[in-house]
C-alpha cells in the first residue's frame, strides 16, 4: 500500500468491507505501528485529528465541554478553550446546542459536535472513517457539504473512508480504491470539479464518470483478489 496526501489535499478511500481501510488510517493517525513498511506523519500535538463512525463524545459533558476538552488537555486555559469550542459549535450550526449533552442530541447534531471537536485544534490532517455510515441520506449530504464548508475555510489535508462510492466523489478530489482483503491499492481516480461542490454536481457528467470509473475499478480489484 503506498499513499500520500498532499497539503489541503481531500482524498477518500474505497473498498469493501474487511478490506483494511480503517487500519491504514489508524496507523496514519499513530494508534498502530506498521509491521512493516513506514509511515511517515507530521509530528505534534494538534496537528491530527480524527473522527470516527460513532461520535464518541463523553455523555456526562455538554456539547461545549466536549469540544473544549482536546485544547484544555493541551495546557490551554479553560475561558479560552471555551471561547475557542463556542466558535468551533458555531461554524457547525450548533450554537444553541452548546449546553445539551450527547443524548439529547440527534446522530446528526452529534457527529456535528464530533467535526467541531476535531476541527477546534485547526488540525493539518483530518481523518474521517465513515462518519457518515449510521445516517440516514439527507443528513449524509448535509453533512458532506458542512465538511467541504469547513476545509474551505480551515485547509486541512482530509483522508475520508467510506465504502460509499458516490459520496467518496463528491466529497474528494481523488479516489483510491482498494482491494478485498488484505486490501491493495488497485488504482485511482481522480474527480474534476470544483471544492466545495456546486449545486446539482452530483447530476453532472463529470460526476457520473468518475463513480462509473470507482465502481469498475472496485470489481475488478474484487475480481483479482478472489
Amino acid at each position: 500500500m503506498d499513499l500520500t496526501l498532499g497539503v489541503g489535499e481531500i482524498v477518500a478511500l474505497v473498498g469493501p468491507s474487511g478490506c483494511g481501510k480503517s487500519t491504514a488510517m489508524r496507523l496514519l493517525a499513530g494508534l498502530e505501528q506498521p509491521v512493516r513498511g513506514e509511515v511517515d506523519r507530521a509530528a505534534g500535538r494538534g496537528e491530527t485529528s480524527l473522527v470516527f463512525q460513532a461520535p464518541t463524545l463523553a455523555p456526562w459533558m455538554s456539547a461545549l465541554a466536549n469540544v473544549a476538552l482536546p485544547l484544555e488537555l493541551a495546557g490551554m486555559g479553560r475561558g479560552e478553550a471555551r471561547d475557542q469550542a463556542h466558535e468551533a459549535l458555531a461554524r457547525v450550526g450548533l450554537s444553541a446546542a452548546e449546553n445539551a449533552r450527547p443524548a439529547q442530541l440527534s446522530g446528526g447534531m452529534a457527529m456535528r459536535v464530533s467535526l467541531a471537536r476535531a476541527l477546534v485544534t485547526r488540525p493539518r490532517l483530518l481523518l474521517l472513517d465513515e462518519p457518515f455510515a449510521a445516517l440516514d441520506e439527507i443528513t449524509r449530504r448535509t453533512l458532506a457539504d458542512d465538511v467541504l464548508t469547513l476545509w474551505a475555510e480551515l485547509k486541512p489535508a482530509i483522508l475520508f473512508v467510506t465504502h460509499n462510492v458516490e459520496e467518496a466523489v463528491y466529497m474528494a478530489s481523488r479516489v483510491v480504491v482498494m482491494t478485498a482483503g488484505p486490501g491493495r491499492a488497485a488504482g485511482e481516480v481522480a474527480v474534476e470539479g470544483p471544492l466545495p461542490r456546486p449545486a446539482g454536481f452530483r447530476a453532472s457528467e463529470g460526476f457520473r464518470r468518475s463513480a462509473e470509473a470507482v465502481s469498475t475499478m472496485l470489481a475488478q480489484g474484487m475480481e483479482r483478489a478472489a
